[in-house]
């Protein structure tokens, strides 16, 4: 009796800890491993793809006096500029399923909640053209007007990453800079052996 009593304990213990372990993972801690294939799809997924991993480590782990931040009154603080970015994002990933763009109310959504779709928003889009032959598909629709792939470029994708360099800069500021392992070049977190 005590064996399986011990039996089921440790089986109830293995799916506890496997639930803990496999909760799900935010995307872009490392950028992802990257295509054997040049193509439109592969490099527009590419350019997403850092941004991702920009976005991930400029925004992971802010205090409340980190999204608070604003250098002067005419300037987003860390959060709106996070609310941009989930807007931004949403533009991207919108094109890739080819749907129009709307408002999206964030007023219920928490710093994290923000940052989790923004980060899922990305992927979803990296993803999609990663796998696509023909990205001009995908056009960015607002209303009636459908605008070229070649916009999300310098656009959405562009800006993103300007307000990703605001957000690490704001955050060094008030003496949280990012995490000084991130190699933004290999796309990378060095282990701590290295």
């Amino acid at each position: 009796m005590k064996n399986t009593i011990l039996f089921i304990a440790l089986i109830l213990s293995s799916i506890s800890y496997a639930q803990d372990t496999s909760e799900e993972k935010l995307p872009y801690y490392e950028v992802p491993e990257y295509s054997k294939e040049f193509t439109a799809g592969t490099m527009a997924a590419r350019m997403i793809d850092g941004l991702g991993f920009r976005f991930y480590w400029s925004s992971e782990g802010l205090t409340e006096k980190d999204l608070t931040y604003r250098p002067s009154e005419e300037v987003r603080s860390s959060e709106e500029t996070i609310d941009h970015i989930l807007d931004l994002s949403y533009i991207v990933v919108n094109s890739t399923l080819k749907k129009p763009n709307s408002r999206v109310d964030k007023s219920a959504m928490s710093y994290e909640d923000k940052r989790k779709q923004t980060l899922i928003n990305l992927k979803t889009a990296a993803d999609i053209l990663r796998d696509s032959d023909d990205i001009s598909q995908y056009k960015i629709i607002f209303g009636e007007n459908e605008i070229p792939f070649w916009n999300q470029v310098n656009g959405p994708i562009a800006d993103a990453i300007w307000h990703c360099g605001q957000l690490a800069s704001f955050r060094r500021v008030t003496g949280n800079p990012i995490n000084p392992k991130i190699n933004h070049f290999t796309g990378k977190v060095k282990k701590t052996d290295e």
